[in-house]
C-alpha cells in the first residue's frame, strides 16, 4: 500500500531534502527512523528537492509498505523519534499509483527578509540594510506572468528538459521590518526562487530598472541575472495535488 506523509522541517542542520554520500539529509533521518518504526526498509519519495538550509513549511513524501498503517499512531510514534527540527503533521494512505513529485500541480514558494540585524532571525531571514523601493519590486515581479521561459534564473548545467514554468503568483509583502516574497508556479527550475529575488532586489536598491528586469528574462542567460540570495531565507510552504 502507498501512504502519503505532509510534514515540515527546520534546514539549517542539513544539506538538504535528498539522501547524500557522507552528508546528513532529511531524507535520510526520515527513512532511518520509519524504517525502525515499521521494521521493514522504508524508501520515501519527495516532492521535491531542497536545498543545504532551506526549510519547508509543508512538504510531501510518499513510500510503500506491506501491511496497514494506523496514521494516528504512527504520527505520534514518528515525531517522538525524530528530532525536533522535523515534524509530521499527517500520514494516510492514497492510491497504489499517487506520486508526491510527478502528481503536484503546484508548489509555492516565501522568500523572508529582515531589513536590519536581528540575532534571533539569523538562521530563518537573510538580514540586508539597505532600503528598497518595494514598488518598483512587485513591478517587476508582475512582469513574469507574461513569460514562460526562465532559463535565467536556472542553475548551470542541470538535466531538466525544459526551462517552461507557469508563474501564477508573484508578489512582495511588506510586514514592517520583514518582507516577503510569495511565488507559486506548476513547477521550478533548479535555484530559480533565490535566483529571482536575488535579482528583484537588485531592481530594489536601483542597480536594474524594470525595463532591465525585462531584459534578463528575454535574454535566457544566467549571467545577466542577479546574485542568488542565501538558503536561509528560503521557504516551501505548499504543494498542492488533484487529490489532496
Amino acid at each position: 500500500m502507498r501512504y502519503f506523509i505532509e510534514l515540515a522541517y527546520k534546514g539549517k542542520n542539513y544539506f538538504g531534502w535528498q539522501r547524500q554520500p557522507n552528508q546528513i539529509s532529511v531524507q535520510e533521518v526520515l527513512e532511518n527512523k520509519l524504517s525502525v518504526v515499521l521494521r521493514e526498509k522504508i524508501v520515501i519519495v519527495g516532492a521535491g528537492r531542497t536545498d543545504t538550509g532551506v526549510h519547508a513549511k509543508q512538504m510531501y513524501a510518499h513510500f510503500d509498505f506491506t501491511g496497514e498503517i494506523k496514521s494516528d499512531k504512527l504520527t505520534f510514534k514518528l515525531n517522538s523519534f525524530l528530532p525536533k527540527d522535523i515534524s509530521i503533521y499527517k500520514i494516510f494512505n492514497v492510491k497504489d499509483d499517487a506520486h508526491t513529485r510527478f502528481d503536484a500541480i503546484s508548489r509555492a514558494y516565501e522568500y523572508h527578509i529582515h531589513l536590519g540585524k536581528n540575532p534571533f532571525l539569523t538562521d530563518s531571514t537573510y538580514q540586508i540594510y539597505h532600503n528598497l523601493d518595494v514598488d518598483k519590486m512587485n513591478e517587476a515581479s508582475k512582469i513574469m506572468y507574461g513569460y514562460t521561459d526562465f532559463k535565467c534564473f536556472s542553475k548551470s548545467n542541470t538535466d531538466v528538459r525544459t526551462y517552461n514554468c507557469d508563474v501564477m503568483n508573484a508578489v512582495w509583502e511588506n510586514k514592517g521590518d520583514l518582507l516577503i516574497f510569495h511565488v507559486k508556479a506548476d513547477r521550478f527550475l533548479r535555484n530559480m526562487v533565490r535566483a529571482i529575488v536575488g535579482t528583484l532586489l537588485e531592481v530594489g536598491v536601483g542597480k536594474k530598472t524594470v525595463e532591465e528586469f525585462k531584459q534578463v528574462l528575454e535574454s535566457r542567460d544566467r549571467r545577466k541575472a542577479g546574485t542568488s540570495v542565501p538558503a536561509q531565507g528560503l521557504y516551501l510552504t505548499e504543494v498542492v495535488y488533484p487529490y489532496v
